[in-house]
């Protein structure tokens, strides 16, 4: 009896024991699984801060390789584009190339503009701006949605805008020394693309 009472003492001792070492396991193993976890998914925010990282990289270089074909100005860049389209296609173009139809924000820029029109695509040219009254009539504002800082109409000799609800889209004329025009968006014209550089 003494003998079997032992052996049943050390098989519960045993078991007792690799109890012990089950339990024990499990818990290093749980706590290595979320040490894991937790080092995944730290791999993976490196893994998408460097794609993003990649994606700006490319951006940048996307926008001087487009500001070598045309002209850098103070925080921008233009890119003319010859072919004559209607606003919307222009408009769609150059936001496919990451940009946007020039809107000049002050005098300089539209001089600036002006002089890169006449020498990129015709001293005798119209091109499309960045600005419409399509959403109320009168009310001409930029791609963004917001009113104009600068106005270049001209008021001399047509009172420009002048169209009423049939010219909702504007124009910069370099026969009229860039003064703007309002004209049906179904005109084509030629256009400039705008792109903001730091």
């Amino acid at each position: 009896m003494r003998v079997s009472g032992v052996r049943l003492l050390f098989c519960l001792l045993l078991l007792g024991q690799s109890t012990f070492q089950q339990t024990s396991s499990k818990k290093k193993g749980g706590k290595k699984d979320a040490e894991n976890n937790a080092a995944i998914e730290e791999l993976k925010k490196q893994i998408d801060n460097i794609v993003l990282e990649l994606n700006l990289l490319k951006e940048q270089q996307a926008l001087q390789s487009v500001c070598l074909k045309g002209i850098k100005i103070i925080g921008k860049c233009f890119l003319a584009d010859t072919a004559k389209k209607i606003y919307h296609t222009a408009y769609d173009d150059c936001i496919a190339k990451g940009g946007t139809i020039s809107t000049p924000l002050t005098g300089d820029d539209n001089d600036q503009l002006v002089d890169y029109v006449r020498r990129s695509i015709g001293p005798e040219e119209h091109i499309w701006l960045g600005i419409n009254d399509m959403v109320t009539e009168g009310e001409w504002l930029d791609q963004a949605g917001t009113n104009l800082r600068f106005k270049n109409w001209e008021t001399d000799i047509t009172n420009q805008p002048d169209g009423g609800r049939t010219h909702n889209c504007a124009i910069l004329s370099t026969t009229a020394n860039g003064k703007w025009f309002d004209e049906s968006c179904r005109a084509e014209k030629a256009s400039v693309c705008e792109f903001n550089i730091v």
